[in-house]
């Protein structure tokens, strides 16, 4: 019994910064396949992604990826109230969502002081359509796609004429909005929004890359490169000319 004791006496003690480091680098492995990440250094900056589904009032299953907007909120608030973020860049690359939480996104992101660009990759559909058109300048990717399509109820509908008044009053709201903020006229919006044929299960049309240009929902096809060049410009704008330096 002596002998086991000692021995557990005589066992160094663990270095809990060492079990801290590894946990970490098993972390960076299991989530991104390597134990290295490159890390950013102080930008003035700030990227937004919006990813998978745009996530409203009703919680979403676990196997959804999703976008919270209760998290999107506080962030744009804090980009709006920090000195050190001068431009925001909104990466999407969505498939829709809750139609009064994407609003509430996109109605922030164009009341930002601060200047803003967006880059469709991959999708920006449904409901990302105006979160994508909110930004200052716009940007979509050449393979990138965004569907445009009448609005959804989900869960119980009760078949009564307010019910349609109110998807009409709620339609009206993304449609005036998707206008006021990019170059594509009304009429055609619509004219996209309740085409038949193009979907094959639905009605709407869906739109790649420079079709979303040339139809003024997008203002230009581009990138990274090509939406970081545009926030600098707009970054430098923002700043003014520089006050005159007074020589004691």
């Amino acid at each position: 019994m002596n002998d086991f004791h000692e021995h557990e006496q005589n066992e160094p003690s663990k270095d809990p910064s060492k079990e801290k480091d590894q946990s970490s680098v098993v972390d960076k492995i299991q989530q991104l396949g390597q134990s290295n990440v490159p890390q950013a250094g102080d930008s003035n900056i700030h990227v937004l992604p919006i990813i998978g589904q745009v996530e409203g009032h009703v919680q979403l299953p676990a196997q959804n990826k999703t976008t919270k907007y209760e998290h999107l909120i506080p962030q744009l608030i804090a980009i709006e109230q920090n000195p050190k973020i001068e431009g925001l860049v909104v990466l999407l690359n969505t498939v829709g969502g809750d139609v009064e939480a994407g609003l509430a996104i996109s109605e922030m992101i164009t009341s930002l002081s601060k200047p803003s660009v967006s880059i469709v990759l991959g999708g920006g559909h449904s409901i990302g359509v105006p979160i994508a058109v909110a930004a200052d300048y716009s940007f979509i990717a050449e393979t990138a796609t965004m569907t445009i399509h009448p609005i959804r109820l989900n869960g119980l509908v009760i078949g009564v004429p307010q019910t349609f008044e109110y998807m009409d009053k709620m339609q009206d709201r993304v449609v005036n909005f998707v206008t006021r903020h990019s170059n594509v006229e009304e009429e055609k919006f619509k004219e996209l929004m309740f085409e038949k044929g193009n979907l094959s299960r639905d009605i709407g049309t869906n739109v790649v890359g420079q079709q979303a240009v040339d139809v003024g929902l997008i203002d230009a096809v581009g990138g990274v490169k090509e939406a970081m060049k545009k926030l600098n410009e707009y970054i430098e704008q923002n700043k003014g000319p520089n006050e005159e330096k007074v020589v004691q």
